[in-house]
């Protein structure tokens, strides 16, 4: 595998790779010092015109663990501001010498365009509403860690459908390894279309919240949305919010998960990030140690996993 632009990439058997040796990652991760020379010598570049805060720190640190150098990209501080275009930047870092760029921009395909250009492995680290891969791949490792396997769950996907790239790449990912996906949310934040979607659609929380193996909340995405779609954040939070009350609808044991950042008090109660079945800091953690899976997948053949 040469990039990873989508889950779609990956099939279930590639998922279940990644999983594999992410295993070995996460023991590495609990060194005293949580590091292996699988990539030394190869330089990645994080190329994010979005802000980001987990999947850029989180990639670069996965690429330090590994051995790898760095190179962060700052559109604030670059020529971009100048006018410089995508194509013009991407081949003038590619000069400097690359192995692999993690990709992050607000418009769909702009992953894809990169890879067309460049020889370096491109990694898509989110782009517009479209897909999330490494998102999705470390949700899938925190529910294995937890539940065992993916097959024959029940995962609600709930909140901001319509401009979540998180939940296209989890939808792929989840129902490629077996599991059963509600999306849960007010019409007016459901795409336009579902056609294809192997999922089921529900507008009523409470009466899936007794049903479901994990609850995977989305952040109201305000800085993508250019309507009116809700009458107010409290009128939602009503209706879709996971309140302490809501929690209790849930089975013992159900996994509750967001992808960051929270608004908390909107998508998720401020006291419901404190109860013992909350991984969202266990996503976090995994999503490192994914990272690292992915980068040595893409870069690392012929290399020593773990030494």
């Amino acid at each position: 595998m040469k990039h990873l632009l989508s889950i779609s990439d990956l099939g279930a058997d590639g998922i279940d790779e990644v999983m594999r040796i992410t295993d070995s990652f996460v023991e590495v991760s609990e060194r005293a010092i949580p590091k292996v020379p699988a990539l030394r010598g190869r330089t990645v570049v994080s190329l994010f015109y979005e802000d980001s805060t987990r999947t850029r720190l989180s990639f670069e640190t996965a690429a330090k663990r590994l051995s790898a150098d760095t190179m962060n990209f700052s559109v604030s501080t670059s020529s971009v501001k100048k006018g410089e275009s995508l194509r013009d930047t991407v081949e003038t870092i590619e000069a400097m010498g690359i192995d692999a760029v993690v990709v992050r921009h607000g418009s769909s395909g702009v992953p894809w365009q990169v890879a067309q250009w460049v020889d370096a492995s491109v990694i898509n680290g989110g782009d517009g509403w479209h897909e999330h891969p490494t998102q999705a791949l470390l949700d899938c490792y925190t529910i294995r860690q937890r539940l065992g396997s993916l097959e024959g769950r029940h995962v609600a996907i709930v909140g901001d459908i319509k401009h979540s790239r998180v939940a296209r790449s989890n939808v792929l990912a989840f129902t490629a390894l077996g599991a059963e996906v509600t999306l849960v949310a007010p019409p007016t934040l459901m795409p336009p279309s579902l056609a294809g979607w192997p999922v089921t659609v529900s507008h009523d929380l409470d009466q899936v919240l007794p049903k479901v193996d994990a609850v995977y909340l989305l952040r109201m995405q305000k800085e993508r949305m250019t309507e009116a779609l809700l009458p107010s954040l409290r009128e939602y939070t009503s209706g879709y919010g996971l309140t302490m009350a809501r929690s209790n609808l849930l089975p013992e044991g159900a996994l509750i998960m967001h992808p960051g950042p929270m608004n908390r008090g909107v998508e998720i109660g401020a006291d419901v990030t404190d109860l013992p079945n909350t991984v969202i800091t266990k996503q976090v953690a995994n999503g490192v140690a994914v990272r690292m899976a992915v980068l040595y997948l893409l870069l690392g053949s012929g290399a020593d996993l773990v030494a």
